[in-house]
């Protein structure tokens, strides 16, 4: 596609975020640690049988993967993680006192968890209001399970995950009109390090297009969901491609449960 560089294309890793909690910074080989791009006759998910792992399912980039993961929390394995008991936790060192006390609120029970509800009221106190859906994506992505509780260390986590989404939006919101264009969509994935094809890209511009395609636009509520999609299924597809090819093995069983918790959340 001419003006459409191979190095916009592909599966991207996630590009770093500055969390002040942290002691010390991710590393990383390249600015934005994303996969490379596949070539032209290979985009497209393969279907490749395999004696003894199951179904292939990936892309083959041209160029190499980077040697470490990215500033988002990792996904824990997939088998079992969806049954999994939350362990409790506690707030890293140096969390906004703000927060805590957002959070400390939220847990009227002093649980030290708080419930999906809970956390669509403490997020709105932050002017950031999302449908229920929303919630138990983030609630599932930032605690690998389905209890529909968080603890403080996640929902820290979470929170500045929204910031770091929240500036990419306002970014590339250009006119200040609440909305994104599909163009622009890309590349605010880009610059968290989602390098998606044009293809991909278009799918996810109509998907979260409220006006069903018709205003070729994202709002930011959509675009968070947006975000974590292609942030979940990036972390899910990862834990299978161990060498970061851009390439990884499934099972039938364990595709399904890889994409369903997506689709039903």
């Amino acid at each position: 596609m001419t003006g459409y560089t191979p190095a916009q294309q592909g599966y991207g890793y996630g590009a770093p975020m500055v969390q002040p909690y942290r002691s010390t910074p991710y590393q990383h080989a390249q600015p934005y640690a994303t996969y490379g791009a596949p070539s032209a006759p290979a985009f497209a998910f393969a279907l490749a049988k395999d004696n003894h792992q199951g179904l292939g399912l990936g892309l083959v980039p041209d160029a190499g993967a980077p040697p470490h993961a990215t500033g988002y929390p990792p996904s824990a394995p997939l088998n079992g993680c969806l049954f999994a008991t939350l362990v409790p936790s506690s707030f890293p060192p140096g969390t906004d006192p703000s927060l805590v006390a957002c959070f400390q609120a939220a847990d009227q029970d002093r649980s030290g968890f708080i419930d999906d509800k809970e956390l669509q009221r403490a997020l709105s106190s932050y002017n950031q209001s999302f449908s229920m859906r929303t919630v138990h994506l983030l609630m599932y992505l930032f605690t690998n399970t389905n209890t529909r509780k968080i603890g403080p260390k996640e929902f820290t986590s979470l929170f500045y995950s929204l910031q770091n989404w929240k500036t990419v939006f306002e970014r590339f919101d250009r006119d200040r009109s609440g909305k994104i264009s599909p163009s622009e969509l890309r590349e605010a994935l880009l610059s968290l390090g989602y390098a998606l094809s044009p293809v991909v890209s278009d799918l996810l511009g109509s998907k979260y297009d409220k006006s069903g395609g018709c205003n070729k636009a994202t709002e930011y509520d959509n675009f968070i969901e947006c975000c974590l999609i292609v942030k979940g299924l990036t972390e899910k597809f990862k834990e299978k491609d161990t060498i970061y090819s851009g390439s990884a093995t499934f099972t039938y069983e364990i595709f399904m449960l890889t994409v369903l918790p997506f689709l039903i959340v």
